[in-house]
Protein backbone atom coordinates (compact mmCIF):
# COMPACT_ATOMS: atom_id res chain seq x y z
CA UNK A 1 0.00 0.00 0.00
CA UNK A 2 1.43 3.30 -1.16
CA UNK A 3 2.03 5.97 1.36
CA UNK A 4 -0.37 8.89 1.28
CA UNK A 5 0.74 11.95 -0.71
CA UNK A 6 1.16 15.17 1.07
CA UNK A 7 -0.96 18.19 0.14
CA UNK A 8 2.18 20.02 -0.96
CA UNK A 9 3.16 17.39 -3.46
CA UNK A 10 -0.38 17.28 -4.85
CA UNK A 11 -0.38 21.00 -5.39
CA UNK A 12 3.00 20.78 -7.11
CA UNK A 13 1.73 18.12 -9.44
CA UNK A 14 -1.36 20.13 -10.30
CA UNK A 15 0.74 23.23 -10.99
CA UNK A 16 3.10 21.25 -13.22
CA UNK A 17 0.16 19.91 -15.21
CA UNK A 18 -1.34 23.39 -15.58
CA UNK A 19 2.04 24.79 -16.66
CA UNK A 20 2.44 22.01 -19.21
CA UNK A 21 -1.02 22.56 -20.60
CA UNK A 22 -0.46 26.34 -20.71
CA UNK A 23 2.81 25.89 -22.58
CA UNK A 24 1.21 23.46 -25.00
CA UNK A 25 -1.72 25.75 -25.71
CA UNK A 26 0.58 28.71 -26.13
CA UNK A 27 2.74 26.74 -28.58
CA UNK A 28 -0.30 25.84 -30.69
CA UNK A 29 -1.42 29.47 -30.79
CA UNK A 30 1.98 30.56 -32.06
CA UNK A 31 1.94 27.91 -34.83
CA UNK A 32 -1.54 28.95 -35.99
CA UNK A 33 -0.54 32.59 -36.08
CA UNK A 34 2.51 31.82 -38.22
CA UNK A 35 0.40 29.80 -40.64
CA UNK A 36 -2.08 32.64 -40.94
CA UNK A 37 0.70 35.12 -41.61
CA UNK A 38 2.25 32.83 -44.21
CA UNK A 39 -1.10 32.39 -45.94
CA UNK A 40 -1.67 36.15 -46.05
CA UNK A 41 1.81 36.73 -47.44
CA UNK A 42 1.20 34.06 -50.07
CA UNK A 43 -2.10 35.67 -51.01
CA UNK A 44 -0.46 39.09 -51.26
CA UNK A 45 2.33 37.70 -53.43
CA UNK A 46 -0.21 35.98 -55.68
CA UNK A 47 -2.28 39.16 -55.99
CA UNK A 48 0.89 41.10 -56.71
CA UNK A 49 1.88 38.65 -59.46
CA UNK A 50 -1.60 38.87 -60.95
CA UNK A 51 -1.46 42.66 -60.83
CA UNK A 52 1.97 42.67 -62.49
CA UNK A 53 0.73 40.29 -65.20
CA UNK A 54 -2.38 42.39 -65.77
CA UNK A 55 -0.37 45.61 -65.94
CA UNK A 56 2.11 43.95 -68.30
CA UNK A 57 -0.67 42.74 -70.58
CA UNK A 58 -2.30 46.18 -70.60
CA UNK A 59 1.02 47.87 -71.32
CA UNK A 60 1.77 45.42 -74.13
CA UNK A 61 -1.70 45.97 -75.61
CA UNK A 62 -1.26 49.75 -75.49
CA UNK A 63 2.17 49.48 -77.13
CA UNK A 64 0.85 47.20 -79.87
CA UNK A 65 -2.07 49.56 -80.47
CA UNK A 66 0.29 52.53 -80.59
CA UNK A 67 2.53 50.75 -83.11
CA UNK A 68 -0.49 49.84 -85.25
CA UNK A 69 -1.78 53.42 -85.17
CA UNK A 70 1.70 54.70 -86.00
CA UNK A 71 1.98 52.35 -88.97
CA UNK A 72 -1.52 53.26 -90.16
CA UNK A 73 -0.70 56.93 -89.70
CA UNK A 74 2.26 56.64 -92.07
CA UNK A 75 0.48 54.38 -94.57
CA UNK A 76 -3.31 54.12 -94.75
CA UNK A 77 -4.26 57.23 -92.80
CA UNK A 78 -1.62 59.44 -94.36
CA UNK A 79 -3.02 61.81 -96.97
CA UNK A 80 -0.91 61.93 -100.12
CA UNK A 81 -1.08 64.69 -102.67
CA UNK A 82 -3.16 63.89 -105.77
CA UNK A 83 -1.48 64.50 -109.10
CA UNK A 84 -2.65 65.79 -112.47
CA UNK A 85 -1.28 65.10 -115.92
CA UNK A 86 -1.85 66.39 -119.43
CA UNK A 87 -1.94 63.29 -121.64
CA UNK A 88 -2.64 64.85 -125.04
CA UNK A 89 -3.88 68.05 -126.68
CA UNK A 90 -5.63 68.61 -130.00
CA UNK A 91 -6.60 71.80 -131.82
CA UNK A 92 -9.68 71.28 -133.97
CA UNK A 93 -9.57 73.63 -136.96
CA UNK A 94 -5.91 73.30 -137.94
CA UNK A 95 -6.89 72.07 -141.39
CA UNK A 96 -8.71 75.33 -141.99
CA UNK A 97 -5.75 77.35 -140.80
CA UNK A 98 -3.32 75.65 -143.16
CA UNK A 99 -5.43 76.56 -146.18
CA UNK A 100 -6.09 80.16 -145.16
CA UNK A 101 -3.60 82.87 -144.41
CA UNK A 102 -5.94 84.81 -142.16
CA UNK A 103 -8.58 83.93 -139.63
CA UNK A 104 -12.21 84.98 -139.88
CA UNK A 105 -14.61 85.57 -136.97
CA UNK A 106 -16.83 82.67 -138.07
CA UNK A 107 -14.03 80.10 -137.80
CA UNK A 108 -14.69 77.48 -135.13
CA UNK A 109 -11.58 76.61 -133.16
CA UNK A 110 -11.61 74.28 -130.17
CA UNK A 111 -8.81 72.93 -128.01
CA UNK A 112 -9.40 69.41 -126.64
CA UNK A 113 -7.24 68.09 -123.83
CA UNK A 114 -7.05 64.66 -122.25
CA UNK A 115 -6.35 65.20 -118.55
CA UNK A 116 -5.93 62.55 -115.85
CA UNK A 117 -6.17 62.96 -112.06
CA UNK A 118 -4.33 60.31 -110.04
CA UNK A 119 -5.42 59.62 -106.46
CA UNK A 120 -2.81 57.68 -104.40
CA UNK A 121 -4.88 57.76 -101.19
CA UNK A 122 -6.87 55.00 -99.50
CA UNK A 123 -10.03 57.14 -99.82
CA UNK A 124 -11.75 58.88 -102.71
CA UNK A 125 -10.70 62.33 -103.85
CA UNK A 126 -13.84 64.31 -104.61
CA UNK A 127 -13.40 67.65 -106.34
CA UNK A 128 -15.60 70.50 -107.39
CA UNK A 129 -16.02 71.91 -110.87
CA UNK A 130 -12.61 72.53 -112.37
CA UNK A 131 -11.78 75.59 -114.43
CA UNK A 132 -9.50 75.47 -117.47
CA UNK A 133 -8.40 78.68 -119.18
CA UNK A 134 -6.75 79.01 -122.57
CA UNK A 135 -4.17 81.76 -123.08
CA UNK A 136 -2.67 83.25 -126.21
CA UNK A 137 0.02 85.88 -125.78
CA UNK A 138 -0.97 86.12 -122.05
CA UNK A 139 -4.59 86.91 -122.98
CA UNK A 140 -7.49 84.62 -122.03
CA UNK A 141 -9.04 83.46 -125.31
CA UNK A 142 -11.17 80.60 -123.98
CA UNK A 143 -12.48 78.96 -120.83
CA UNK A 144 -14.06 75.64 -119.97
CA UNK A 145 -15.76 74.27 -116.87
CA UNK A 146 -15.26 70.62 -116.01
CA UNK A 147 -18.10 68.96 -114.02
CA UNK A 148 -17.76 67.49 -110.54
CA UNK A 149 -15.47 64.51 -110.32
CA UNK A 150 -14.56 61.64 -108.02
CA UNK A 151 -11.20 59.91 -108.29
CA UNK A 152 -11.60 56.62 -106.45
CA UNK A 153 -9.05 55.29 -103.99
CA UNK A 154 -5.74 54.46 -105.67
CA UNK A 155 -7.26 55.04 -109.09
CA UNK A 156 -6.74 57.47 -111.96
CA UNK A 157 -9.64 59.47 -113.36
CA UNK A 158 -9.39 60.64 -116.97
CA UNK A 159 -11.28 63.68 -118.18
CA UNK A 160 -11.81 65.30 -121.55
CA UNK A 161 -11.64 69.07 -121.43
CA UNK A 162 -12.83 71.07 -124.46
CA UNK A 163 -12.19 74.81 -124.70
CA UNK A 164 -13.77 76.89 -127.42
CA UNK A 165 -11.57 79.70 -128.71
CA UNK A 166 -13.20 83.13 -128.60
CA UNK A 167 -12.32 84.41 -132.08
CA UNK A 168 -13.10 88.05 -131.34
CA UNK A 169 -10.40 88.04 -128.69
CA UNK A 170 -7.74 86.13 -130.59
CA UNK A 171 -8.22 88.30 -133.71
CA UNK A 172 -7.51 91.42 -131.65
CA UNK A 173 -4.03 90.19 -130.67
CA UNK A 174 -1.31 91.70 -132.95
CA UNK A 175 0.96 88.66 -132.59
CA UNK A 176 -1.51 86.46 -134.47
CA UNK A 177 -0.51 87.65 -137.95
CA UNK A 178 3.18 86.88 -137.44
CA UNK A 179 2.41 83.45 -135.96
CA UNK A 180 0.18 82.52 -138.91
CA UNK A 181 2.95 83.47 -141.35
CA UNK A 182 5.53 81.45 -139.41
CA UNK A 183 3.17 78.47 -139.24
CA UNK A 184 3.41 78.12 -135.46
CA UNK A 185 0.96 79.23 -132.78
CA UNK A 186 1.94 79.06 -129.12
CA UNK A 187 -0.84 78.60 -126.58
CA UNK A 188 -0.95 77.86 -122.87
CA UNK A 189 -3.53 76.40 -120.51
CA UNK A 190 -4.19 76.77 -116.81
CA UNK A 191 -6.27 74.24 -114.88
CA UNK A 192 -7.30 74.51 -111.24
CA UNK A 193 -9.03 71.77 -109.22
CA UNK A 194 -10.24 72.04 -105.62
CA UNK A 195 -11.21 68.86 -103.83
CA UNK A 196 -11.19 66.98 -100.55
CA UNK A 197 -9.86 63.66 -99.24
CA UNK A 198 -11.91 62.08 -96.44
CA UNK A 199 -10.47 58.96 -94.77
CA UNK A 200 -13.08 57.15 -92.61
CA UNK A 201 -14.55 60.54 -91.69
CA UNK A 202 -11.61 60.95 -89.31
CA UNK A 203 -8.90 62.55 -91.39
CA UNK A 204 -10.11 65.27 -93.73
CA UNK A 205 -7.88 67.39 -95.91
CA UNK A 206 -8.54 69.77 -98.75
CA UNK A 207 -6.39 69.59 -101.86
CA UNK A 208 -5.79 72.25 -104.48
CA UNK A 209 -4.21 71.22 -107.78
CA UNK A 210 -2.85 73.74 -110.27
CA UNK A 211 -1.40 72.88 -113.65
CA UNK A 212 0.03 75.24 -116.26
CA UNK A 213 0.98 73.92 -119.70
CA UNK A 214 2.67 75.54 -122.66
CA UNK A 215 2.48 74.06 -126.16
CA UNK A 216 3.12 74.88 -129.78
CA UNK A 217 0.70 74.08 -132.62
CA UNK A 218 2.41 73.41 -135.92
CA UNK A 219 0.05 74.61 -138.66
CA UNK A 220 1.98 72.78 -141.39
CA UNK A 221 2.06 69.29 -139.86
CA UNK A 222 -1.15 69.85 -137.89
CA UNK A 223 0.57 68.51 -134.84
CA UNK A 224 1.14 69.63 -131.24
CA UNK A 225 4.68 69.67 -129.94
CA UNK A 226 6.80 71.02 -127.09
CA UNK A 227 4.20 70.39 -124.39
CA UNK A 228 5.67 71.57 -121.08
CA UNK A 229 3.59 71.40 -117.90
CA UNK A 230 4.25 72.53 -114.34
CA UNK A 231 2.15 71.45 -111.36
CA UNK A 232 1.54 72.74 -107.85
CA UNK A 233 -0.38 70.67 -105.29
CA UNK A 234 -1.17 71.95 -101.80
CA UNK A 235 -2.92 70.22 -98.87
CA UNK A 236 -4.73 71.95 -96.05
CA UNK A 237 -7.23 71.11 -93.33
Amino acid sequence: MSPPQSPTSSMTSINDQARFLAQGSHQIYIDNDDNYINMELHKKKRRRRRCIKCCGCCTAAVLVLAVIMLVLGFTVFRVHSPSIRMNSVNLDGLSYLTSNSTLQPNVNLTVSADVSVKNPNAASFKFNKATTSLFYDDVVVGEALTPLGNAKARRTLRMNVTVEVMMEKILSIPQLGNDLKSGEVSLSTYTRINGRVNILKIIKKSAEIKMSCKMTFDLRSQDVRDIDCSRIVSLSR
